[in-house]
C-alpha cells in the first residue's frame, strides 16, 4: 500500500472509532482499533516552493502547507518542513496516543522554516514625510482584527491607553505603537512607530477598512518586502483542549497578535500546549509575540476577565480540578528545551495549573517584558501559578524587564530550578505565596536585585549571589498540595521563615537580614556560606565564612562563542569551614507541607555536581555553583549539550 492511501485509511478508521461509525462501515471495532495502533508510521512532507494541498505528501509531491499536513497525521507521523515561510496559523486537529506515538512536526535538517502569524503588503502609500499608510479590507482578517481587538485581562494595567493586539514589523523586529494619530504626524518625534484606525462600517466588522498609519527607519521602502504586519493571534495553537503529545522542533516561530496571558483565562502564546499533556517544544526560535511565547496554560471559560482577584483565583483552581480535569495524568509533562525565546511583550514562557511536571531546559530566554508600556501581575521571562514538579534548569536568562527573569506564583511544590544563568535582569527570582518544598541550586544570580519571597519551604544551596533580597511575610492564604500531585490539602498564610541557605557563595550587598524576622517555630537552617565583600548573614547562620575584604570581582562578558564569567575564590576557602552534601536527608521537611526536598518520583536527592556538571567532593564541597576554586575566566554559556546562543 503506498505512503498516501496508509494514511488515508488510518485516517479514515480514526475518525469511523471517534464517531461510532464502525457498525455501518461494517468493521469490527477493535479491529479497527488495532490498525490504528500498528500502522506503520507515515512521514508527510510540507514545501511551501512546489507544494500542493491535494498532493499525497511525498518526498516528491509534498503538500504546501504545514495545515493540510496537520489534517493527515495520525499518532506515530513525522510531518517534515522544508524551507520557506508558511504564513498560517497551525491547529492541530489531533494529537499522539503516548511518548512513543507522537505527532512530530519538524524542520527539514539544515533547512530554514518559518512560522509567521504577518504577512507582507507592497501597497503602502505615502502619507507625508517619512509617513506611510496601508489600507486593508477588514474581510481580509476574517473573524479577528488584531487592529480592533485589544490587549486586557485579569491583572492587566495598560496605563492609561489601549494597546492592540496588531503589530508591524521592520527587518524583523517590532514597532512601538503610538498614543494616537496626531503622534505619527508630529515632526519633532520622529522615532518609527505605527497607529491603526479600523472603520467598520454599518454592516459590522467584516465590511469596512482597516488603515496603519507608519513612521518607518530612514530611507525604508515599505513596499520593497522589509515590512509586514501581524494578522494572526498565534501561529501554533490547537483550538481545543486534549491534543497530547505533539513534538515542534527545528522552527523560527514568529510574529503573533497574542492576548494578555492571566492566570484565570484561557492561555495562548505563540505556541501554545492548549490545556495538553506531554508536549515537546525544542530547538526553535520563538519571537515577536505581542505578549507570551510558549503558553503551558489554562483553558478557557466563561470567566475569561473576571476573576482578576485571589478569590477568583480559588475559583479558577477549584473548577480545573472539578471540571478541567487538572492530574498529573491528563495535563503537563511538557518539555520546553534548548529553543532561543526572545523580544515577547509579557512572557517567554507562561503557565497557569497546566505547567504542572514540566521541564524548562536548556533555553536562552531574553528580551521580554522590555518595552515599558504596560504594567500587570503575570510579566517574566518565565512567569508560572502551580508548578507542581516542575523543572527549571541550565535556562540562560536576561534583559527581563519587570517582575523578572523566574516568577513562581501560588503552589511551587517540588519545584527544581538549577544551574541557571541569570542577569541583566529587573530581578532574577521571585517566588509569590509559596509554601516549598522547593529547591534553588547551582544557580548565577548577577542582576542588582537578586530575589523577592513572601515564600516559606524554599532550600537555596550553592548560589553565586550578588544582587539584593527582599524578604516579606504575606496575609494571604493559598494552597499546598498533596505531595507530586494536585490534590488540594489546605490553604496557610506565609510568614517569614523555614528556609534553608547552605554552601553559598554571597557578595555585593547581599544580605540574609530580612530572615530574622522569623519567628518561634519558623526558625530558618544556615550552615556552610561564604560572605565576601559586601554581603552579610542573619542571625540563624552557622559555619559561615565571612570574607569582608575578599572581592570576588564578577564580570560576565559575551564572546563569539558564548558568555564567560571572571571570578575569584579561594582555595582555603574548602578547608577553613567543613560543609555538609545537600541531600534530602539534611533538608528536612518544608514546614506548611510537612513534605520532604525530593525528586519528582518521590526518592531522595543529592547535590553532588554543580553549575557545569563537574562531580563535587562529597565529603567536603567546595562554596558555591563551581566545585573547584576559580581566579580567572570561566564560560558558563552555552553549556556543553544544549544549543542555546
Amino acid at each position: 500500500m503506498s505512503q498516501p492511501d496508509s494514511v488515508s485509511r488510518r485516517q479514515f478508521l480514526c475518525e469511523a472509532v471517534c464517531a461510532g461509525l464502525l457498525v455501518a462501515t461494517g468493521i469490527h471495532a477493535n479491529v479497527a482499533s488495532a490498525s490504528v495502533d500498528t500502522a506503520a508510521s507515515a512521514e508527510i512532507h510540507v514545501n511551501a516552493a512546489n507544494g500542493d494541498d491535494s498532493a499525497p505528501g511525498s518526498v516528491t509531491q509534498p503538500l504546501k502547507t504545514i495545515s493540510a499536513a496537520a489534517a493527515k497525521a495520525m499518532p506515530g507521523d513525522t510531518i517534515v518542513v522544508h524551507a520557506g515561510v508558511y504564513r498560517e496559523w497551525v491547529r492541530p486537529p489531533r494529537g499522539g496516543t503516548s511518548d512513543s506515538k507522537r505527532i512530530t512536526y519538524r524542520a527539514a535538517p539544515g533547512e530554514k522554516v518559518v512560522i509567521t502569524g504577518s504577512d507582507s503588503f507592497t501597497h503602502w502609500e505615502k502619507v507625508s514625510g517619512d509617513t506611510w499608510k496601508l489600507v486593508i479590507p477588514n474581510a481580509y482578517f476574517g473573524a479577528f482584527n488584531p487592529y480592533v481587538e485589544k490587549v486586557g485581562g485579569d491583572w492587566f494595567d495598560g496605563q492609561g491607553r489601549d494597546h492592540r493586539r496588531g503589530m508591524v514589523y521592520v527587518h524583523g523586529e517590532w514597532l512601538p505603537e503610538a498614543l494616537d494619530l496626531d503622534a505619527m504626524t508630529k515632526v519633532a518625534d520622529g522615532r518609527p512607530a505605527w497607529f491603526a484606525l479600523v472603520d467598520q462600517g454599518k454592516q459590522g466588522r467584516e465590511h469596512g477598512s482597516t488603515t496603519i498609519y507608519a513612521r518607518f527607519p530612514a530611507a525604508t521602502d515599505p513596499n520593497s518586502g522589509a515590512v509586514e504586519v501581524c494578522v494572526r493571534p498565534t501561529v501554533f495553537t490547537p483550538e481545543k483542549i486534549g491534543i497530547d503529545y505533539i513534538t515542534l522542533s527545528g522552527f523560527e516561530l514568529r510574529n503573533a497578535a497574542t492576548n494578555w496571558a492571566a492566570p484565570t483565562m484561557g492561555q495562548r502564546g505563540l505556541v501554545s500546549a492548549y490545556w495538553n499533556k506531554g508536549w515537546i517544544i525544542e530547538n526553535n526560535e520563538i519571537c515577536y509575540s505581542r505578549c507570551s511565547g510558549v503558553a503551558l496554560g489554562k483553558y478557557s471559560d466563561e470567566f475569561d476577565g473576571k476573576r482578576g482577584t485571589t478569590d477568583g483565583y480559588y475559583l479558577t483552581i477549584n473548577d480545573a480540578l472539578k471540571t478541567g480535569g487538572w492530574t498529573k495524568e491528563k495535563i503537563g509533562s511538557h518539555i520546553v528545551r534548548n529553543n532561543r525565546i526572545h523580544h515577547c511583550g509579557q512572557t517567554g514562557v507562561v503557565g497557569s495549573l497546566g505547567c504542572a511536571f514540566s521541564q524548562v531546559v536548556g533555553n536562552e530566554i531574553s528580551d521580554c517584558n522590555t518595552q515599558d508600556i504596560w504594567d500587570g501581575a503575570e510579566m517574566a521571562g518565565i512567569k508560572f501559578h502551580g508548578a507542581i514538579d516542575v523543572v527549571i534548569a541550565d535556562n540562560h536568562i536576561h534583559h527581563i524587564g519587570n517582575a523578572g527573569g523566574i516568577w513562581l506564583d501560588w503552589m511551587a511544590q517540588g519545584t527544581r530550578i538549577t544551574g541557571n544563568l541569570f542577569h541583566d535582569n529587573s530581578r532574577d527570582l521571585f517566588t509569590e505565596v509559596d509554601h516549598g518544598p522547593f529547591l534553588v541550586a547551582n544557580n548565577l544570580f548577577l542582576s542588582p536585585r537578586a530575589y523577592l519571597a513572601n515564600s516559606q519551604g524554599a532550600a537555596f544551596a550553592h548560589n553565586l549571589v550578588t544582587g539584593s533580597l527582599q524578604i516579606l511575610p504575606d496575609e494571604r492564604r493559598t494552597p499546598y498540595m498533596k505531595p507530586h500531585a494536585t490534590d488540594q490539602i489546605a490553604l496557610h498564610d506565609n510568614p517569614v521563615g523555614d528556609v534553608r541557605w547552605i554552601n553559598n557563595i554571597l557578595a555585593k550587598g547581599v544580605e540574609l537580614f530580612g530572615y530574622n524576622a522569623a519567628g518561634k517555630g519558623w526558625e530558618c537552617h544556615m550552615t556552610g556560606n561564604v560572605f565576601a565583600k559586601g554581603a552579610w548573614g542573619s542571625r540563624f547562620d552557622k559555619d559561615a565564612l565571612n570574607a569582608p575584604v575578599f572581592d570576588i570581582g564578577t564580570k560576565l562578558v559575551q564572546k563569539a562563542d558564548g558568555w564567560y564569567l571572571t571570578l575569584a575564590t579561594d582555595a582555603k576557602w574548602k578547608q577553613a569551614v567543613k560543609r555538609p552534601l545537600v541531600t534530602t536527608a539534611l533538608l528536612g521537611k518544608a514546614k506548611i507541607p510537612q513534605q520532604e526536598y525530593t525528586l519528582a518520583d518521590g526518592s531522595p536527592m543529592m547535590i553532588d555536581t554543580d553549575y557545569l556538571g563537574a562531580k563535587r567532593d562529597t565529603s567536603n564541597p567546595f562554596p558555591g555553583p563551581f566545585e573547584s576554586h576559580l581566579n580567572g575566566e570561566v564560560k558558563v554559556w552555552p553549556k556543553a549539550g544544549h544549543t542555546g546562543s
